[in-house]
């Protein structure tokens, strides 16, 4: 365990108390659904974790009483730490309010430390507890059964480096200049990823809706945006099959490491976040032998047949390679091309581009959970170059387009890590006092 020596080297002006000689910390409220919807701002989880403790940022509101908004308050320099988590690595990260939220009220997934303003400064403390040397403590003392738990006792016996206020003062200074500095260059990387991002849809978008070619004659088709005059027009139920996910099987059927009768199937997560499916994005169901179920083959397009919100609803990818005997999750169609007729790969391009991707998500019904129904996905009207050498080569220049993209965001990405590796250990490094910081 960490000790106030650990904490306290090189820092000899300095002292070391525990958490709960700075304030008084409380757990926030807990209430069931029918508390949210409207009222008043409401500090959730997320808002910690991403350290996002202003009004413009709440997203939540809470039908939150009077004494609720005087016994869970949100003032201005309040310290909160996330509680509860399935992974220890998302319990104990704090956030600082850096100005009191009127009629606020926080989650009980939260706790709240309200800091004796006369000990630490709300400057200082927004960096103080980002270090990693308090994340490596409260990690020791976890409670890890099925979540992760933070309990107050365990936070109250946190070391806290105290300097004076002087110091305090220098100390946020000085971090507010570096990390304002290290923050701008992230924000221009992350710019730089946007632009990427919008290049290559852009270049789906025009590469499946008008092809590749710039002089050919283009019209403006039924479905309201312009194609080559000699692209057909088909209903995909033309050009291939659809088929259903997995029946039958419950929690206890997946993952089953030992289980000899162990096979392949494809997560849903994965055909939401990729465009193709390869090997290493399965996971493991138990299919014993005899039971009628589809497998998948490569060449097959998978559509989202149902999912919590539209962003998702239709999203396809495509199976980009042979492997052995595998299946598709239950909330997910199939979908067999005929290569005679079309590339499967051209086709699921088509599907992920932004006018044929509103096209299905209007079709989606639900409430509580959004689905696309067979017969709209067999129904959907397509149109697509009327050779398959024509199809070949868009998907050539493609795959070489966005590979390339794929390889710029990923080296940006890389920076990014970098810069905020390097800001997270500039902290640690200052108010330990491993870095010194003039204050004179």
């Amino acid at each position: 365990m960490l000790s106030n020596r650990d904490l306290s080297q090189d820092n000899k002006d300095r002292i070391t108390v525990r958490l709960k000689d700075l304030g008084t910390l409380q757990n926030g409220i807990s209430k069931g659904k029918d508390y949210f919807g409207e009222g008043f701002p409401f500090v959730s989880y997320g808002n910690v974790y991403n350290d996002s403790i202003q009004l413009d940022e709440i997203k939540t509101l809470a039908n939150s009483t009077t004494e609720d908004q005087k016994q869970y308050s949100v003032q201005e320099g309040d310290v909160f730490f996330t509680r509860t988590s399935e992974t220890i690595d998302e319990i104990g990260i704090s956030a600082t309010a850096q100005t009191t939220i009127p009629n606020a009220i926080f989650s009980g997934f939260v706790i709240r430390l309200r800091p004796n303003k006369r000990l630490i400064k709300k400057e200082y403390s927004k960096y103080f507890f980002k270090a990693d040397v308090n994340r490596q403590f409260l990690s020791r003392e976890i409670n890890l059964v099925t979540r992760a738990s933070l309990s107050q006792n365990t936070l109250s016996n946190l070391p806290v480096i105290l300097p004076d206020f002087k110091e305090q003062t220098a100390i946020a200074e000085y971090l507010d200049t570096k990390t304002q500095a290290i923050d701008k260059k992230v924000n221009l990387l992350e710019k730089k990823i946007g632009y990427h991002q919008e290049l290559r849809k852009n270049l789906i978008n025009e590469s499946v809706t008008q092809g590749i070619d710039k002089n050919v004659e283009l019209q403006t088709s039924e479905l309201g945006f312009k194609t080559p005059k000699n692209w057909l027009r088909y209903r995909l139920k033309d050009l291939g099959s659809l088929y259903s996910g997995l029946s039958g099987k419950s929690g206890d059927d997946f993952n089953q490491d030992d289980n000899p009768d162990n096979k392949g199937f494809i997560p849903f997560t994965n055909i939401a976040n990729n465009t193709y499916l390869k090997r290493d994005h399965l996971g493991t169901v138990v299919v014993n032998e005899g039971e009628k179920q589809n497998r998948v083959r490569k060449g097959d397009i998978f559509f989202l047949m149902s999912s919590e919100g539209y962003e998702d609803i239709g999203k396809s990818a495509a199976l980009a390679e042979d492997i052995e005997e595998t299946y598709l999750n239950s909330f997910c169609k199939g979908y067999r091309v005929n290569p005679r007729k079309t590339n499967p790969y051209f086709l699921n391009y088509l599907m992920l581009s932004d006018y044929y991707r509103q096209l299905l998500i209007v079709e989606g019904k639900g409430f509580t959970r959004i689905n696309l129904k067979m017969e709209k996905v067999n129904d959907f009207l397509v149109y697509i170059p009327d050779t398959l050498s024509a199809q070949d080569e868009i998907v050539k220049f493609l795959d070489a387009k966005l590979d390339t993209i794929a390889k710029i965001i990923a080296n940006i990405q890389t920076q990014i890590t970098t810069l905020k590796e390097l800001r997270k250990t500039l902290i640690n490094d200052v108010v330990t006092g491993k870095i010194k910081v003039s204050h004179e």
